[in-house]
């Protein structure tokens, strides 16, 4: 009699025990940090001339508008910057965003609109950016890029 009671006492028990920290699962990084903590990754990757570091933020699918037309897909996108990526830095100069406006078009896709800044030795380049971002799986890639 003893033991029949014992059981239903012990799963109460464990029932009521808090979770450990180990098993719970983390909330998602918002969208606008995730994507932010992204596109300063990537510009790291340009910055120290690691082409598969820059292009790591854009989709397999990804599409590129220039103004000679679309460039579709990650290779595509690879092959036009690749020229620059030299193994230490860019030839191109220092990458840096500033972004102006993020808006969350559904829960897994949003909009950056952003001013990309090329510094050289002597030069400096400057440019907006619109970029279309979907969640797959935890990460935030660009799906969508027309630069300026």
């Amino acid at each position: 009699m003893m033991r029949h009671l014992m059981l239903p006492v012990a799963m109460m028990a464990i029932a009521a025990a808090p979770v450990p920290l180990a098993a719970q699962i983390p909330a998602p990084i918002p969208a606008a940090t995730a994507i932010r903590q992204a596109m300063e990754a990537s510009a790291a990757g340009w910055n120290a001339g690691d082409l598969a570091r820059f292009m790591a933020v854009y989709a397999d699918d990804a599409v590129f508008v220039t103004p000679k037309g679309l460039l579709r897909g990650e290779e595509a996108i690879s092959a036009k910057y690749r020229p620059s990526f030299r193994g230490v830095g860019n030839a191109r100069g220092t990458l840096s965003f500033a972004s102006l406006e993020m808006r969350g078009i559904d829960p897994r896709h949003a909009m950056l609109f952003a001013r990309w800044t090329l510094t050289g030795p002597s030069t400096a380049e400057s440019g907006m950016t619109t970029l279309v971002f979907e969640r797959r799986g935890a990460a935030w890639q660009i799906i969508a890029d027309h630069s300026s």
